[in-house]
């Protein structure tokens, strides 16, 4: 081996580990690459996840919000018909008594104010109206009866508070 090419040895050994450096620091610079490739696609599809989440969060506030003004409005409808069914009301019964008298009781919790009497058929006029019938009275009163139509099944009330009538069954006597 000649001394005077050592140089030119050292220098082709040099540019060889060189080449090899460069192609090792080319493969970590691709993984790197890679990996911030890979990193940024991870970003970018935990900003769609978190979208996803706020997106979730919104519709799951507003179905809260809905369900609890459904829950709020249940409330006052239920608050509204226990007011309603506490609230003090005339609740009539026709009892007989004898014969052809019967007594007409308000079993409620108030008074029948302007009770009015309707009458079955058609062509009769209608009683004139008791004033006032109070928790716990009674009204005595007689019907008569004719022989060719005999007593009526029931009557019909109304008074202040029920303008829908109320039938009652009139009880056999005796």
């Amino acid at each position: 081996m000649d001394w005077g090419d050592a140089p030119a040895w050292v220098a082709i050994v040099l540019s060889g580990a060189a080449l090899v450096v460069a192609i090792k620091t080319r493969g970590d610079g691709r993984r790197s690459a890679n990996a911030a490739e890979t990193s940024a696609r991870a970003a970018v599809d935990a900003v769609q996840e978190a979208r996803r989440s706020s997106d979730a969060s919104e519709r799951s506030a507003t179905a809260a919000e809905t369900s609890l003004d459904l829950q709020q409005q249940e409330l006052a409808a239920r608050q509204a018909a226990e007011a309603e069914a506490a609230r003090p009301r005339a609740s009539l019964a026709l009892h007989w008594y004898s014969g052809q008298f019967f007594h007409l009781v308000n079993e409620g919790t108030a008074p029948a104010e302007n009770l009015q009497l309707l009458t079955v058929s058609d062509d009769a006029e209608p009683l004139e109206p008791l004033t006032r019938l109070g928790v716990g009275e009674v009204a005595e009163f007689l019907i008569m009866t004719s022989l060719a139509g005999g007593a009526p099944t029931a009557l019909e009330f109304t008074w202040d508070g029920q303008e829908e009538p109320v039938r009652l069954r009139v009880p056999r006597s005796g």
